[in-house]
Parts: structure tokens; sequence; C-alpha cells
């Protein structure tokens, strides 16, 4: 499995280069030589491909250790205990609940693909129509995320598993968007959120599951706008709920640049001191890019440029907890990259190496592949231009 996968990353690796390099043997061995090193403990500390975690853009020992317990023993109280803890850290709450339910859809989507989920019993489906195991054998219970159903039937009033529950059917429906059931999915969805927020006024995070319903539906810009100012209400600079609502004015969705590109500035320009928003321009800027580009003088025109050391400064002042700072570095190193700009592109990888869950690494069919090719790629434009893991300070310990 690990030969298959150096084999496509250094296919990966070659597509990229040869058009930047005069003859294709020096690609190759580029490419062979990057994702070698990359991919060995021993050479820069970086995490092997084959170990890479998908569910997570950073390290969350706590939500890992609660995610382990529960999916082991298919008992919810780890996580619900996670996140009546994490109270109204809004930024961290709403990192977990994309995290928890991304991890419910993938493992319900593992056992219905390996034949572990069993038919439902009486009294049929769990709320929003999506069937988990009600009596499946011991072994199948362990990965069929019949927590998930539990804990939302078991304790309708929990806010903390509505919410999950909303986000997970929101991830149900952006599985399979040609689904005959993808429209009634989100609107379930929707309505499980609406239940959420009912819950507990003041926490914004079933607002930002509906900001996700929102742009699939296609709101009128009047209902968006009132869901945003729901937002903005309890989380002005909330920076989760602004990655979730920049999409619906991009030009791919409901608006154009131009809208997505305002939206983005006005928010960096009255972000508080220590906050992500200034790096908010370099997705809007990654969603406007052309399919398939890879022509350096793109990466380094005055707007990628800008976009890029505004999100520098960003990821620099924010805390170094901070829950969405990873999602910020892993964008920031695929345009590093792309723009051969391979040392600054290393102090990303040194801060998020191990994990893959974030943009734009989940867009890909194999997240982690995609990320492995980037890695290797910056590892070898570091070398190429004089550096060395001599030169290079260890990565930080997760």
């Amino acid at each position: 499995m690990e030969f298959l996968l150096f084999l496509l990353v250094v296919a990966a690796l070659a597509a990229f280069l040869v058009p930047r390099l005069t003859q294709r043997r020096r690609a190759v061995k580029a490419a062979v030589g990057g994702f070698s090193r990359s991919n060995d403990p021993d050479a820069y500390g970086f995490v092997p491909a084959a170990e890479l975690d998908v569910r997570l853009p950073g390290p969350d020992h706590e939500l890992v250790e609660a995610l382990t317990e529960t999916q082991r023993t298919q008992d919810y109280e780890p996580v619900a205990r996670l996140l009546a803890l994490t109270a109204d850290d809004w930024e961290l709450r709403w990192q977990r609940v994309q995290s928890l339910a991304g991890a419910a859809a993938v493992e319900l989507r593992a056992a219905r693909a390996t034949g572990a989920e069993q038919p439902p019993p009486e009294p049929g489906p769990a709320p929003g129509g999506i069937s988990f195991t009600k009596d499946a054998p011991t072994e199948a219970r362990q990965q069929d995320a019949r927590w998930l159903r539990n804990w939302r039937t078991e304790r309708p009033q929990d806010r903390s598993a509505a919410q999950v529950y909303a986000q997970f059917l929101v991830w149900q429906a952006l599985a399979d968007p040609s689904s005959a059931d993808h429209h009634i999915v989100l609107e379930e969805a929707r309505n499980v959120a609406r239940e959420a927020a009912a819950m507990a006024d003041e926490d914004p995070t079933p607002h930002l599951t509906e900001l996700f319903v929102a742009r699939r539906l296609g709101y009128r810009r009047a209902d968006f706008e009132a869901l945003w100012n729901e937002v903005v209400r309890r989380a002005p600079h909330h920076m989760g709920a602004h990655l979730a609502a920049l999409p619906y004015w991009s030009e791919k969705w409901h608006g154009s640049r131009e809208d997505a590109y305002a939206f983005a500035r006005n928010a960096a320009a009255h972000a508080p001191e220590g906050s992500l928003l200034p790096a908010l321009p370099l997705f809007a800027v990654w969603d406007h890019l052309p399919e398939a580009n890879m022509v350096r003088g793109m990466y380094q025109s005055q707007v990628v440029e800008d976009a890029i050391e505004a999100a520098e400064f960003a990821v620099n002042e924010a805390a170094d907890d901070h829950p969405v700072r990873a999602h910020v570095l892993h964008l920031l190193l695929c345009l590093l990259v792309r723009s051969e700009r391979f040392e600054e592109a290393m102090e990303a990888l040194r801060a998020v190496d191990g994990y893959v869950g974030a943009l734009p690494w989940i867009e890909a069919p194999d997240p982690a592949r995609a990320y492995a090719a980037y890695r290797a790629l910056a590892v070898a434009g570091y070398e190429s231009h004089g550096g060395s893991t001599a030169s290079t300070p260890p990565p930080p310990l997760h």
C-alpha cells in the first residue's frame, strides 16, 4: 500500500514539475527525492504519508482521545462530555462539531461499504431520515456510528447532540450531491440546526451549519444576509463563520469575484488584534483561481502576494492554539509551494504536518496523497535552493 502511494505521489509531482523544468528526467528525479526525504521521519521529522490524519486540520489531543474512546465503545459519553467542557469557546466548539460530525459520516460510510451495517428494526430511521444500526453484532457496532444515533435519540434536548447531528446531515448530503435525497437531507439538516439554535440562543454554531445549507439550497440574498446577521450578532469576528459564509458570495455559487473579495476585505479591515480574519482574502483568492492552472506568474501576481502576506501576518499574530489557525496554514502551504516560496512553505509544514483535514486537501479524492505531493514539492524546492535537514529546525511537538 505504501509503495502504491509512493508511485501515485511521484506521478502527481512529475505532472507538476514537468512544465517548469527543462527535462523530464530532472523532474522525476526531483519528485522522487522530495517524496523520499519528506516521507522519512529521520530526515525532516515529518509524519509518513500512510499515517497522516485526515480527520483534523491540526492537533486536538482531547478530541482525538474522546473520539477514539467513543468509536471504540460506541458510547457517546466521552464526546458529549468534551463538548460540554468546550462551552462557549465558539471557534473551538465549531471545529470540534465539524470534526465529530465528519468522523461519524466517514464511520457510517465505511460500515456500509463493508456490509457491517445491518437493516434497522422498528421503530425505523433516526431523526433526519439517515438509518443507523440498532441491533448489530458487537464487532459491527464498533464501526457503524451508532453512538451519534443514540446520543441524538436519548438526549433530544442536548444542544451538542443536535449540533453534531445537523452537521452530520450536511456532510451526508455533500458526500453525494447528485442523490435524489440531497435536498431532503439538507432541509432536515436545517430543521435540526434550528432546533439546536433554540436550545442555546447565544451559541452561533447551529447558524454556521445553516450557512452550508443556505449555499446549497440557494437562499435569496436577503435571506442569507438575515442568517448572517444572526451569526454576527453572536460572534462578529468568528473566523470559522466567515469561512463558511465566504463561498456563498463567490462566482461559483451566488455572487461574483467582486462580492467575495469585498466580503473578505471588509472582514479583514475590521478584524481585532490577534484575529485570523486578515487571512480571509487568501480564501477568496483560492475560490477564484482557474482550475488546474500552475503558471508561475499567476501565483506571483500582486493579488496573490498580498493575500499571502496578509495570511502570514494573521497566523503570526494569532495564538498558536487558535482552532482555525491550522486551516489558514494548510492553504498557505499550497499557495506558497505554487509561488515557489519554499522556505516559507517549510515553516507552514512544520506547524501542521501530520494532519490533512483542511482545504485544499479535502477537495481532492485522496487528501493524504494530495498533501504528501505538496509536502514533497516543498522539500524538493527547499533543497534546490540550498536548504537541508541540517539547517532546518525540527517540527514542533504535537
